[in-house]
């Protein structure tokens, strides 16, 4: 664009001549403005999805690095068939999970450990090594002595060690939280448990081709990988503004740290100097950024000459935001620096004197970059280095950062009970409720299994269902009333994690069912939730004994279970009778080899009527004795008409039993009506203990007593 104008301009002018001109400058300036963005060393890449690929190159990690790495040996999907029953008299559900057994090579030279892994992007380990899904995983170091992987073995006849390759090894990884497929994996590789000098890490990469102490900045992570050492070299060279120098047979790495040789005085220098376009006006350098998970960061450099260019630099190496802007700074320093050149003509006494090599000429630092011997004269072409003090680390940030959440999961704590029905469905058979949540935010479900006979046997049912919240009273509760509600009385519980909350409830919630807790084997409701701390709850505004449990006292520490719906896994038990013990183990990712386990013995209260009230009795004149009590039932816990609750039973029915001082039943007799009338005959004399049973359409209720 600039060369059509200034051609027309300078053809307006100056006739063909003036046009030619004008064309001239425009070309110039087209180059300076619309040239594409410079480039220069290593591309860098971003996270590489992980491949399987047979040659596939596998990079050399020093200090610590995230690589995708290559997957080299995998079994097929591993499939599992899981049969349930909702119920007696359900059909039979089937279900199948899947998993995977596979090995990915990490780095070609030995590794200290691997720290976060990544799958599809999300953690799979955390930084603590928890995982977040289920599997088993080895980790082979690369050391020139380790042994075949075992699992491997077992299916290869011969299973090579893979000497010298640092590679993981999942054995059984779940893939359900994949879409059944393997993820695509990256691994946090820990290559030296301490960052390795730069110049070790070049002299590594030369394997005795590359000479020289080198540079000492560290290097926070670099994977080497490429076609060629030099590659691989360039980007820590980039790094440090070193340089490689002729060394015989060999390269050595240079940094002008010595003592500079002095060109003689009387050589004949020339100078040049390129135009202010010739520098950039900014630097972009792009880094793998820790801070940022490893994903490609951004730093910025402002040269402060009147350039008009932008370059980006690609550096393939690890570095925190504050040493990718000292980096860039330094580089666009050397930049403003090259716009100045020299060449010097020398006799023949400087013909050792090589490209590469530190000199100092007119008490200035320069490197030679060209060599040339023309007869008796050495013809070294010159470019200035910098004399003055390393830059000290800019402010920089590195940006706004997105990281995967890394959410321990801990281990899994379960709580079991016999609850009499939660809705209004009647219930046929005992029934369980299991509660399951972990000791860490991140816990998400476990396996459930079930033992009827002490566990000699284990039936699988399923998965937990949503994280619970759980906790324990951490002071006690004293025995109350159901009739009214508390206000005088508050509690404190002590909840497993921080990720747990409790909330407040008005009046209308509360008679919808909120607030539902058990505490003990009483359920209850409670009002207003106060915080203290962060796992700490103060409640108050209590409603005891709900559902016709009995509102017993509790010490502190007993277990504490916000009752919700989508929290409880319902556990039918065909054929249970009361007494029966019941054992429930919960395996979840936190657990390893200890499973969560826990036992209950059976009462039937599941599916029995709650025990009558207010039992009272009163003596005739002639001795006998008059008891009367009221029902309570099942269902209409609401009670929304304001008359007698429904019977939610087939029929009424009750047993009512007299014992003696010892227990023993001296008689029983059976009433279809809350009422019995006893004559004197049917007294029996001294001390005796009523006992009245509501008889359920399938168990029958606790007792109500009553001591005469």
């Amino acid at each position: 664009m600039a060369t059509l104008v200034l051609t027309a301009v300078g053809g307006a002018i100056g006739g063909p001549v003036g046009a030619a001109i004008g064309g001239l400058l425009g070309q110039r300036v087209d180059r300076a403005v619309l040239a594409p963005r410079g480039r220069q060393g290593p591309r860098l890449t971003d996270l590489k999805v992980q491949t399987s690929s047979y040659g596939t190159a596998i990079p050399r990690v020093f200090g610590t690095m995230r690589v995708a790495g290559c997957v080299i040996w995998s079994t097929e999907l591993i499939e599992t068939r899981h049969d349930g029953r909702a119920g007696k008299g359900q059909p039979v559900t089937t279900s199948y999970s899947y998993a995977a057994s596979f090995a990915v090579a990490l780095s070609a030279r030995p590794v200290a450990g691997v720290g976060r892994i990544w799958a599809d992007g999300k953690l799979l380990r955390g930084a603590a090594g928890d995982w977040k899904t289920q599997t088993g995983f080895r980790l082979h170091d690369g050391s020139e002595d380790q042994a075949p992987d075992p699992l491997i073995a077992s299916h290869e006849a011969d299973a090579p060690a893979h000497r010298g390759i640092a590679y993981a090894v999942f054995e059984e990884l779940a893939l359900a939280d994949f879409g059944n497929r393997i993820p695509s994996l990256t691994f946090e590789v820990i290559g030296d448990a301490v960052p390795p000098r730069a110049g070790d890490v070049m002299r590594a990469l030369g394997e005795g081709a590359i000479t020289g102490a080198g540079p000492d900045d560290p290097v926070a992570g670099y994977a080497a990988s490429g076609d060629s050492v030099a590659g691989a070299v360039a980007a820590l060279a980039t790094m440090t503004g070193a340089w490689m120098v002729p060394d015989g047979a060999a390269t050595r790495i240079d940094r002008a740290t010595g003592a500079p040789l002095v060109l003689d005085p009387d050589a004949a220098l020339r100078e040049a100097r390129l135009p202010v376009e010739a520098v950039p006006a900014t630097l972009s350098l792009s880094h793998y950024d820790p801070a940022r998970d490893y994903q490609i960061g951004v730093q910025q450099a402002r040269g402060t000459g009147g350039g008009w260019r932008e370059e980006a630099v690609e550096l393939p190496v690890a570095l925190d935001a504050a040493r990718a802007r000292q980096v860039a700074d330094e580089m666009i320093r050397a930049r403003e620096r090259s716009r100045r050149s020299r060449t010097a003509v020398l006799d023949a006494t400087a013909i050792a004197i090589a490209p590469g090599t530190a000199v100092e000429s007119d008490g200035a630092l320069w490197r030679v970059t060209r060599a040339a011997v023309e007869g008796w004269r050495v013809t070294l072409d010159l470019t200035p280095l910098g004399t003055g003090a390393a830059l000290p680390p800019p402010p920089a940030d590195p940006g706004r950062v997105v990281a995967a959440p890394d959410t321990r999961i801990g281990a899994t704590r379960i709580e079991i009970a016999e609850l009499p029905p939660l809705d209004e469905a009647p219930v046929t058979e005992p029934r369980l409720a299991i509660f399951a949540a972990g000791e860490a935010p991140g816990w998400r479900h476990a396996a459930v299994t079930v033992s009827r006979d002490g566990g000699a046997s284990w039936t699988a049912i399923g998965a937990t269902a949503a994280p619970a919240t759980l906790g324990r009273l951490a002071t006690a509760l004293p025995a109350g009333s159901g009739a009214i509600e508390d206000r005088a009385r508050t509690i404190e519980v002590v909840l497993a994690h921080e990720g747990m909350t409790l909330a407040s409830a008005d009046a209308a919630a509360i008679d919808r069912g909120s607030n539902l807790a058990l505490i003990g084997d009483e359920l209850i409701q409670f009002r207003d939730a106060v915080p203290v701390d962060a796992t700490r709850w103060r409640l108050s505004g209590w409603w005891r004994g709900c559902r016709g449990t009995t509102p017993a006292a509790h010490p502190g520490g007993t277990r504490f279970v916000l009752i919700e719906r989508a929290a409880v896994l319902p556990v039918p038990l065909a054929g249970a009778a009361a007494g029966d013990s019941v054992r429930i183990a919960a395996a979840g990712v936190g657990d390893g080899a200890q499973a969560a386990m826990a036992s209950v013995a059976i009462d039937g209260r599941s599916c029995a009527p709650p025990p009558p009230v207010q039992l009272r009795a009163m003596r005739d004149a002639d001795g006998g004795l008059r008891l009367a009590w009221t029902r309570r039932s099942r269902l209409g816990w609401r009670w929304r008409d304001g008359e007698d609750a429904p019977l939610g039973e087939e029929r009424e029915g009750y047993r009512i039993a007299l014992a003696d001082r010892s227990g023993a039943t001296i008689a029983t007799w059976a009433s279809d009506a809350p009422q019995l009338v006893l004559t004197a005959a049917e007294v029996p004399a001294g001390a005796v203990t009523v006992a009245v049973q509501q008889q359920g359409t399938y168990a029958l209720s606790p007792p109500a007593t009553l001591s005469l």
